[in-house]
């Protein structure tokens, strides 16, 4: 069987490397190019894993073009694997491959379809979540399962943590989807549209952390936008203060303060008082690429980075 594969960040590369060590490289790895990489924060180059697969590359920042189609055609491919390409496939691409073409989304489809689905995950506070193969249709994230597995969510989850947790489902589900379809045994279940809900794009700016919100409120986004994506951030003075990591303040209760105001230092980091009164600390942080601490009773949020 003759297959395609089309992606471009880091759960692509992870994808690839799976079909590889189980004997299913595809022919042709359609990925963009490295000009492009600022579309994606976790933008990965699959060239040389391609070259080292023997699969044919094709760099393209459009899958629906002619380059793109003729090549899927050139190969006479038997299925598209599209795993981590944020673009519509059209008709033109979905019909160049024989048996049609597989798709990847991080949720429990038919919930959650759309974008930013990790952090929205860990925003909604979800317990648990799903990795979902699924037959592309013409709607987002609307086609036919193929196979769905469940994945617990923990409490103090983190982006690079169910990022993980969702790749290396994939990476154990991709090389048995590919077996069935080659079988001939690849299921397609209709979703249930009447349980459909659709996640809004986010951009690096919803970030920006709210001091007056409640301190789990604000540690619930720093966990959700951080590494792979660009992570939550504040101001500090006329710089622009990155937040990586933070945990509750078990000592909140001496320190008083206004919202966003460094009310403590600490040999880990700094202490910020919230709205409800409690302190996150940080312990993880960047400013102008330094680890610089902002100084002792500043006030963080005041001016736009």
């Amino acid at each position: 069987m003759k297959t395609a594969f089309i992606g471009t960040v880091e759960g692509s590369a992870i994808a690839l490397e799976a079909l590889a060590r189980t004997g299913l490289a595809p022919r042709l790895v359609v990925t963009l190019p490295p000009a492009a990489a600022h579309r994606h924060s976790d933008y990965a180059d699959l060239a040389p894993l391609a070259r080292t697969c023997g699969s044919q590359l094709l760099y393209a920042t459009d899958v629906n073009a002619p380059p793109v189609i003729e090549a899927l055609s050139a190969l006479k491919t038997d299925l598209a694997l599209v795993i981590g390409w944020s673009q519509i496939c059209g008709p033109a691409f979905r019909s160049s491959a024989r048996l049609g073409a597989v798709g990847f989304h991080p949720a429990p489809l038919p919930r959650m379809r759309g974008r930013a689905v990790i952090p929205w995950t860990i925003l909604l506070g979800e317990t648990t979540t799903a990795a979902s193969l699924f037959w592309l249709d013409e709607g987002v994230d609307s086609g036919p399962l193929l196979r769905q597995e469940t994945i617990e969510v923990a409490e103090d989850e983190t982006a690079r943590t169910l990022y993980l947790k969702q790749t290396g489902t994939l990476a154990r589900m991709l090389p048995e989807a590919v077996e069935l379809v080659r079988c001939g045994n690849a299921p397609r279940i209709e979703q249930d549209h009447a349980r459909a809900t659709y996640c809004a794009k986010r951009t690096p700016q919803d970030g920006l952390i709210d001091w007056h919100q409640p301190a789990q409120t604000a540690l619930r986004l720093i966990r959700a936008v951080g590494d792979p994506y660009p992570g939550a951030f504040t101001a500090y003075n006329v710089h622009k203060l990155i937040i990586d990591a933070a945990e509750p303040f078990a000592e909140a209760h001496r320190f008083i303060g206004l919202p966003g105001q460094v009310v403590s230092d600490t040999p880990q980091g700094f202490v910020v008082r919230c709205g409800d009164g409690d302190c996150l600390h940080i312990t993880s942080w960047r400013l102008d690429g330094e680890a610089r601490k902002p100084r002792l009773h500043s006030k963080l949020g005041a001016h736009a980075p």
